[in-house]
């Protein structure tokens, strides 16, 4: 290459209005590259302490963005839309992943790891992955019962699991109560609007993930008519933290999975 018109290879000032390309830039030892994050970003911890917030999730801080000169900015969904649309007229480049299956996470987390030249590291990490989800589903294919899992994406209305946390349960043993809402994107096509639904389909675990409020067992278990579901009447009501479950990178596919399949696991060994 001629010096005289040599060029950085991928962008060197990133802002991740998300947390999963946070954690994912941080993995793949590229996170110098970060200039800015998303004030929900908790993984890894020292991200917090160590790069400016300037993003919610459907807002952001845009005169804080650009002056912090970056020269690309990852997001995540048509949730995001705005914010991008306001950059781009701005002059950024502005990359919005729209990732909503396991394969999806994989693909864009392939992505970003070649566009900072970590095309090589990203799919050695990317296979590890892989192995581990591997493992994990040879395990649950030796199940004698798989349990039925309602999993609450949010509590008022009721919302079920997103496709990436459906894919994944499926991966650790246990069967979506609600697979047919699991394609639609938007949380307000997985709301269930009668409750009574959920107590017909009478699920053995129920899963809690109320983006980042408290999940509270003791709510779900006295709602009327729940006293007559298994996952009530054996106390099989559990939280999984909004950050290591519904953050579609790597904490789904190591914590979040992780913690599925010990509670399958572990259900199975009382009730299997």
């Amino acid at each position: 290459m001629s010096e005289r018109f040599s060029f950085p290879l991928g962008p060197q000032c990133i802002i991740c209005m998300t947390e999963e390309t946070t954690e994912w830039l941080y993995l793949l030892g590229e996170d110098a590259r970060i200039v800015g994050i998303s004030g929900y970003t908790v993984r890894p911890r020292r991200a917090r302490e160590e790069k400016p917030r300037v993003s919610a999730f459907t807002s952001a801080k845009i005169d804080k963005i650009l002056d912090l000169k970056p020269d690309c900015v990852f997001g995540f969904s048509d949730m995001q839309a705005d914010i991008a649309a306001a950059l781009i007229r701005a002059g950024v480049q502005v990359t919005i992943f729209n990732q909503r299956s396991v394969a999806e996470i994989f693909s864009m987390m392939a992505q970003v790891a070649a566009m900072v030249g970590q095309g090589e590291r990203g799919l050695a990490l990317i296979g590890g992955f892989q192995q581990q989800l591997a493992e994990i589903a040879d395990v649950a294919a030796t199940l004698p019962r798989r349990p039925k899992v309602f999993f609450e994406e949010w509590d008022e209305p009721h919302i079920s699991a997103i496709r990436w946390v459906s894919e994944l349960l499926d991966i650790a043993g246990g069967d979506d109560c609600f697979p047919e809402l699991a394609a639609q994107s938007l949380g307000k096509n997985r709301i269930i609007a009668d409750s009574d639904e959920i107590v017909r389909r009478n699920p053995d675990i129920i899963i809690g993930s109320w983006c980042g409020k408290k999940f509270r067992p003791e709510k779900v278990a006295a709602r009327s008519g729940w006293d007559q579901v298994n996952a009530v009447k054996t106390g099989q009501l559990f939280e999984i933290k909004s950050v290591d479950i519904l953050q579609p990178g790597p904490a789904a596919l190591t914590d979040g999975v992780a913690q599925l399949h010990r509670i399958v696991m572990d259900w199975s060994r009382l009730h299997g």
